[in-house]
């Protein structure tokens, strides 16, 4: 199964002391090194803080934007892993061990892969295998 990692926190990379950024980001690596030995290692990226986000929505056939995050609220998703476990308790044992849920939290949500989902991305069960196995990953 696959989970997404959204990992929150109050006090994003830039806002951070530059040594304390710095220590942190060599967590993530070794962090990421630790999964990626484990095959568990999917995908994820650190995001730009809110201030460079757009909200969009489209009401009654018209598309409004806003500047920055949708929600108010303290902390703000930093990034995100998506990581391969056998079920939520592995998800949950890989996601404690990402630096950011010491400083925030880490939400770990099941990725849908039912047939109406695949087939809305265009995608099936056999297709989702073959780049899987394309990309070095196990299905």
């Amino acid at each position: 199964m696959k989970f997404l990692c959204l990992i929150c926190a109050e006090t994003v990379m830039e806002q951070m002391p530059e040594a304390d950024a710095a220590k942190h980001f060599e967590e993530y690596v070794a962090f990421t090194e630790g999964i990626r030995r484990s095959g568990q290692y999917v995908g994820g990226n650190r995001l730009l803080p809110p201030g460079a986000a757009t909200t969009v929505r489209v009401r009654n056939g018209k598309v409004s934007t806003t500047d920055g995050p949708f929600a108010e609220t303290k902390e703000q998703i930093g990034g995100y892993y998506v990581i391969e476990a056998r079920d939520l308790n592995e998800a949950i044992l890989v996601a404690a061990k990402i630096p950011g849920a010491r400083i925030g939290s880490v939400e770990v949500r099941p990725i849908a892969d039912d047939a109406a989902t695949l087939r809305a991305l265009g995608r099936t069960k056999s297709a989702a295998a073959a780049l899987d196995a394309i990309h070095d990953r196990p299905p």
